[in-house]
């Protein structure tokens, strides 16, 4: 079995566009999302009408579970609720009833069969907690507690850091695949991960395509996005919105 692991698309339906293209060109037909898929981007009704146009098993991110029921004051800075709210409110005015009942519907995990021995357990940011930010750089101990709750799984995949990640702990597979809609690391391609299980030998690659970014920024201003200028330079400089505003004297929480 040979399966596609995407996530943190966040409104971008040119890099999901990219990204599913390059899937199909490797022959890969199953797909899994971990969620976080429109929020903060410029085109949300394209990235959901793209997904159901697939057969892909999508789960709920923390960012979709924000256009559902709306954003905590606890849950971000003061100095940012005001603008997040508001792109929340623009996000909504692009999408259907079928789309937020599509995106409440979602659930929070799935564990997959790979084959007779090999198993796979994913979810957006922890099993119980769409919110907890797992970085490459926690502990062993950490990952053992936090993601590898599920002891019969043989690998682990999990999201919402935007920094890919492919880590080996305890004889199993912990796998990372990084945001399709821009990540975290300084590289501005989108990232995604492949799990192939054959004849008992598992391979897991990260997988780093170039999309239109420009065409992104653009949209943003074009379609009038609230927090453009910030969104804008995350795309350009694969840079997490915390270290822009920090550079300006301002902290975001994550995305």
């Amino acid at each position: 079995m040979k399966m596609a692991i995407i996530s943190d698309i966040h409104g971008n339906a040119t890099a999901l566009e990219t990204v599913l293209r390059d899937i199909s060109n490797k022959g890969i037909s199953d797909i899994i999302v971990l969620g976080d898929l429109v929020f903060r981007g410029p085109e949300p009704k394209k990235v959901l009408n793209l997904l159901r146009s697939t057969s892909a098993l999508v789960l709920k991110g923390n960012t979709d579970e924000w256009i559902i029921r709306g954003i905590k004051k606890n849950e971000v800075p003061s100095t940012d609720y005001d603008m997040m709210s508001l792109e929340r409110h623009w996000t909504i005015d692009q999408l259907t009833a079928e789309d937020l009942n599509y995106l409440e519907s979602l659930p929070i995990e799935c564990s997959l069969t790979l084959s007779a021995t090999m198993s796979i357990h994913c979810f957006h940011a922890t099993p119980y907690d769409l919110f907890e930010v797992i970085l490459p750089s926690e502990s062993i101990d950490v990952f053992r507690e936090k993601i590898m709750t599920k002891q019969q799984a043989s690998i682990y995949a999990y999201a919402h850091t935007h920094h890919p990640l492919l880590r080996y702990i305890d004889g199993k597979c912990i796998v990372n695949p990084g945001g399709v809609g821009y990540t975290f690391d300084g590289f501005t391609q989108s990232s995604y991960a492949i799990v192939e299980e054959e004849n008992g030998q598992l391979r897991v690659s990260i997988e780093r395509i170039k999309y239109d970014v420009d065409r992104v920024v653009n949209l943003y201003e074009q379609l009038r996005y609230p927090n453009a200028e910030l969104m804008k330079q995350v795309v350009l400089g694969g840079i997490h919105p915390y270290d822009i505003k920090l550079n300006k004297g301002t902290i975001i929480h994550d995305v």
